[in-house]
C-alpha cells in the first residue's frame, strides 16, 4: 500500500491507497517542530482504527510545501514504515514538461494539481486550489505546466481583515445569501465568498483570454465544493486532486533507494 503524505502551510493530509482505493485520509495541522514519534503516535492510532497495520505500507510519497516539516516526515517514513518515501520535486519524472523560468521553484503540490487533473480530466485546463494560498495552474492540452497566478487564500485574508480592523470580528467562511449585509457578520462573509467568486470568474476569464482558447476549470482543497456553488466557472470540485498526483508520481517513479544501501554506495551521496 502507499502512504501518501500532503504537506501544506496549514494541514499535512495522510492518506492510504491499496492500489484500488483510498483506504483513509487524516489531517494534522502543520508544525515545523512536529517530531515523527508525534506524527507516528496520532497516525498509528488512526491505522488501527481503520483495520490498517504499519506493516502494510510498502511505498511512501512525500509532496510538501514547508521543507522545514521534511525532515521528520522522512524519518516517519524510515523508522516507523521501513520505507524510503519519494519526495516530489521538480527533477522527477513527471510525464509532461514544466515550461516555467526556473522549475525548480514551483510548489509541489501545484506540479502534482497538474499531474492528476491533466490524468483525470484532459486539458487544456485551469487548476484552482483554495489553500493557505489560492493557486491558478495552466495545463496546455499535452500535459505541460505553463505556470500560473498565486493569490492569498481565504483564510488568511479573514484573519487580516480581524486583525487589522479592530473592530472586526473573526468569521468564519460561507456562502451567504444576499451579496449585501446588514450586519457585520453578513457583511464580512459576503465579502470574503463573492470576493474570491470574483477574483475566480475575473482571473479565469484573464487566463482565458491570455492563453487563447477555451479550458477546462477544476478547483481542488477542502473550499472547492462551496465555491463550486456560486459560480458556473468552475466546471468540477475535486477535493482529492493532490493526493492523487502523489500516486500518480509514485507510479511514475521507482522507489528510492533507502539510506543503509546509500551508505554503501560511494557512488551516490546522500542529500539529506
Amino acid at each position: 500500500m502507499l502512504l501518501a503524505v500532503d504537506a501544506g502551510n496549514t494541514n499535512i493530509v495522510f492518506a492510504v491507497h491499496d492500489g484500488r482505493e483510498w483506504r483513509g485520509r487524516w489531517r494534522i495541522a502543520t508544525r515545523a517542530d512536529r517530531t515523527s514519534d508525534e506524527y507516528a503516535v496520532w497516525l498509528l492510532a488512526l491505522f488501527a482504527h481503520a483495520g490498517l497495520k504499519p506493516a502494510d505500507i510498502t511505498r511512501c510519497a512525500i509532496g510538501t510545501v514547508v521543507p522545514a516539516a521534511l525532515y521528520n516526515l522522512r524519518r516517519l517514513s524510515r523508522e516507523w514504515f521501513g520505507v524510503e518515501p519519494l519526495v516530489a520535486r521538480s527533477d522527477l519524472d513527471w510525464g509532461f514538461d514544466i515550461r516555467v523560468d526556473r522549475p525548480a521553484e514551483v510548489g509541489a503540490d501545484r506540479l502534482l494539481n497538474a499531474l492528476a487533473a491533466h490524468r483525470l480530466y484532459r486539458g487544456p485546463l485551469v487548476v484552482i486550489d483554495f489553500g493557505t494560498a489560492t493557486t491558478f495552474d495552466v495545463v496546455d492540452k499535452d500535459g505541460a505546466y505553463l505556470g500560473g497566478v498565486i493569490a492569498p487564500g481565504i483564510n488568511l485574508s479573514i484573519e487580516a481583515l480581524h486583525k487589522a480592523a479592530a473592530r472586526l470580528p473573526r468569521i468564519g467562511i460561507g456562502r451567504p445569501h444576499s451579496v449585501i449585509g446588514r450586519d457585520t457578520v453578513p457583511a464580512m462573509q459576503s465579502g470574503i465568498y463573492w470576493g474570491y467568486v470574483g477574483l475566480v470568474e475575473g482571473l479565469v476569464a484573464r487566463i482565458r483570454a491570455e492563453y487563447g482558447g477555451p479550458l477546462k476549470t477544476v478547483a481542488t482543497g477542502g473550499l472547492a465544493p462551496l465555491f463550486a456553488e456560486g459560480t458556473p466557472v468552475i466546471e468540477r470540485a475535486d477535493p482529492d486532486i493532490t493526493l492523487e498526483g502523489l500516486r500518480l508520481l509514485a507510479d511514475r517513479n521507482p522507489a528510492p533507494m533507502s539510506t543503509r544501501t546509500a551508505a554503501r554506495d560511494p557512488l551516490r551521496p546522500d542529500f539529506d
